[in-house]
This record gives structure tokens, sequence and C-alpha cells, in this order.
């Protein structure tokens, strides 16, 4: 679409150029030095054409470029004005530049040059108002090439903003998209997760039923593993892996109370760094002797697992009594 709407411009930009050439060079009186004629079109078709198709890979205009269509707006006038006779200098023919300037200041606008198109613009004025006269200039097209130039500003203004409006909404679009596929994964995951945790617990549960509650001592640890492992299967499913529930459950077969809670602390991080801060969470899971665990995973911009051990127990009402503290960090350190 924009190589689309790009090349119609060119052509319509090229297009105009031979017109007002063509104006310029049906001479109806002779010029007195048409040299100067021939060398004020001459170098207007290698200007104007410079500024349409220099650097075609990029739509704004190269520097050197646009300075070089402000010069040629003070020599193309000056020239054509030299090669005519007084008398001659409102005919037609004579006054040709006045348009073909003001396309090379809508080029300039439209290549994203607006300052050096308000120069080109400023300089035709300035020209023919020396040449011609303010007021006869205005009547011979001048006031033409001032809509034009302004009537082009505005429009690459919409343009622009209309692009930009356009990339924010693709950028919003694709945000949205990766958002609800973000949370379908999610959401299969936990279902997954649930569905693990569940055939882990099922047979544990079925038991408690059918026996109406009466277990011994080692049903009533399963029973009680079990639990805990679904709890953490809801509560902290980004936490854990294979190594983090064996030692979990180690944990409290030895009789620590053990608790989850992941809070989005794993939101950023690429999926090679949860593997490491899982296995890390695993090896001091496995280390610690304290009687009660809290792994929390909350959103901060350091830390990514924290994990608390009190000497205490839950019922104990020791909550002072910390043991062991360790935080895993969000980057590996010196990264």
């Amino acid at each position: 679409m924009n190589r689309t709407v790009r090349s119609v411009a060119t052509s319509l930009a090229v297009g105009f150029a031979l017109y007002f050439v063509a104006r310029g060079i049906w001479w109806i009186e002779q010029p007195t030095a048409p040299l100067l004629m021939v060398l004020a079109i001459g170098l207007y078709l290698v200007v104007v054409n410079i500024a349409i198709l220099g650097d075609g890979a990029s739509v704004r205009m190269p520097l050197w470029s646009a300075i070089l269509a402000v010069l040629a707006s003070a020599v193309v006038p000056a020239l054509v004005t030299f090669s005519l006779a007084p008398g001659d200098r409102t005919a037609p023919f004579a006054t040709w530049y006045i348009g073909a300037l003001g396309l090379l200041g809508v080029v300039c606008v439209v290549r994203r040059r607006a300052l050096f198109g308000w120069l080109v613009l400023a300089v035709l004025v300035v020209a023919a108002s020396a040449d011609l006269g303010f007021g006869v200039a205005l009547n011979l097209g001048l006031v033409g090439s001032i809509m034009w130039v302004a009537v082009a500003r505005l429009l690459v203004m919409f343009w622009d903003r209309a692009v930009r409006d356009t990339e924010r909404l693709a950028e919003i679009q694709q945000a949205v998209s990766a958002w609800h596929a973000t949370q379908r994964v999610r959401q299969r995951e936990r279902r997954l997760r649930t569905q693990f945790a569940l055939a882990v617990a099922g047979p544990v549960l079925s038991r408690v039923v059918a026996s109406r509650g009466a277990l011994d001592d080692h049903e009533r640890l399963d029973a009680r593993l079990a639990e805990g492992r679904l709890r953490d299967e809801l509560r902290g499913a980004d936490l854990l892996n294979d190594a983090v529930r064996n030692a979990i459950e180690a944990a409290r077969r030895r009789g620590a109370a053990v608790t989850v809670f992941d809070e989005g602390g794993f939101d950023g991080i690429d999926e090679a760094r949860r593997r490491d801060i899982r296995d890390e969470l695993a090896a001091v899971i496995t280390r610690a002797q304290t009687a009660r665990l809290i792994i929390r995973s909350a959103r901060d911009p350091r830390v990514a697992v924290t994990v608390v051990g009190r000497a205490g127990s839950r019922s104990s009402g020791d909550d002072d009594s910390v043991d062991l503290w360790h935080e895993i960090p969000r980057e590996v350190s010196g990264v």
C-alpha cells in the first residue's frame, strides 16, 4: 500500500514538472538571451528530478538535495528574468518558474524536508515580487504555489499521524493477542497441574471416604502429604518442578510445615533462569532443618523467591524466631 501511494505521488510530481518545463519551452516571444532560458529549464529539470527520485530507498530527502533545491529556487527566476525583455516577463511562458518552484517546494515537504520546502517558497516569493511585483506575481500563480505547499504540509502531517495511529493499533492488537495466548497457556497449565494433583490425592481421598476417616498413622501422613501437594499445585504452580516437589515432600515427612505462595515473581523471567531458580529452591529446601518453611514468590524488581524458616510451628506463636532467610535473585549476580 505504502509503495503504491509513493509510486503514484512520484508519477504525479514528474508529470507536473514536465508540464511546467513544456510551458517554458513553448516560447511565444523570442527571448533576448535564449541560452539563459534553456539553462534555467535544464537546471530545474536536474534539480527537480534529483529531489523526486534521489535516494529512492528513503522517504526523507537527503540534506544536500534539499539545499540544492533552495539554491535552484534563487537561480532559476534570475536566469528566466535576465533571458527576457521587460515587456515579456509576464507572458504565460515566462512565468512557468512560479508553478515549477512551487512544485519543488511541495516535493521537499512531501519528502520530509518541510523547512527547506518553506525556504524554497520564501525565496520564490521574494524573487517573483522583485521581478514582477508582488500583486502581479500573486495573479500569475504565486497564490497557487503557496496553497500547494501549505496543503502538502497538512497532508503530510495527517498522513504521518494516521501511520502512527495504525502502528499503535497494530501493537495493541498484537499485545492483546499475546495476552490471550498467554492466558490460554496458563489456564491449560493450571488445569494440567490440578489434574496431576488430583491424580495424586485422589486415591488417598477415596481411602478417607471409604474408611470414614478411620486411618492409621501411615494413611494419615499420606493424606496430609496429598493435601499439601494439592495446595502447592494450586498456590505455587510456577515454583514447582519434580525436584522442588520431592524436597517439599521430604520436609513434610520429617514433620516440617511448608507453605508455598506464588504471587507472580516469575513474570518477565526467561525459562532458562526459571529452571535455575527452581533447582536452587530445591537445594535450599533440602538443606533446611527448620520446623516451618514459608516459600514466597512476589513481584519484586530484584528478588524472585524468598525462603523463610521459623524455628517455631504455626501453633506455637513463636513468629520472631527466624533461623533461615534465603533470597533467590531474578538475575544471576553480575549480569
